[in-house]
């Protein structure tokens, strides 16, 4: 199996699922979409997000660690340690990020295909 992320117009293979560790995450380049930073978690379940940590402007959210808060998954950044809900990308610690943006992740699709699959 492979993974892919839709980059606002198509689905690009990034990488093969096994190559994923659950609990970690990878950090993916895509030339129409920036950095984005790709988790597994322990069930299998795959989240894609901005790798921007909104509070630094550092692009390392691929480093945080992955967990829950009841039954959402989560994502703490490995900077200022907010927490980000991977179901719809906000900030569950602060409403707002630096200069008043609002503390939200863009999430991107993501999915498995068998290799060779369309993209």
């Amino acid at each position: 199996m492979t993974v892919q992320i839709h980059d606002g117009t198509r689905w690009q293979t990034v990488c093969a699922l096994a190559d994923l560790q659950p609990g970690r995450g990878v950090a993916v380049l895509l030339p129409e979409a920036g950095q984005i930073a790709l988790f597994r978690d322990g069930a299998g379940g795959l989240y894609a997000v901005d790798n921007l940590d909104p509070f630094s402007g550092a692009p390392v959210l691929a480093r945080g660690l992955i967990g829950s808060r009841g039954d959402r998954p989560t994502l703490i950044s490995p900077m200022y340690k907010q927490v980000y809900d991977l179901t719809d990308g906000r900030c569950l610690d602060e409403d707002t990020a630096p200069g008043g943006a609002p503390a939200v992740l863009r999430r991107w699709p993501v999915r498995t295909a068998a290799p060779g699959g369309a993209e």
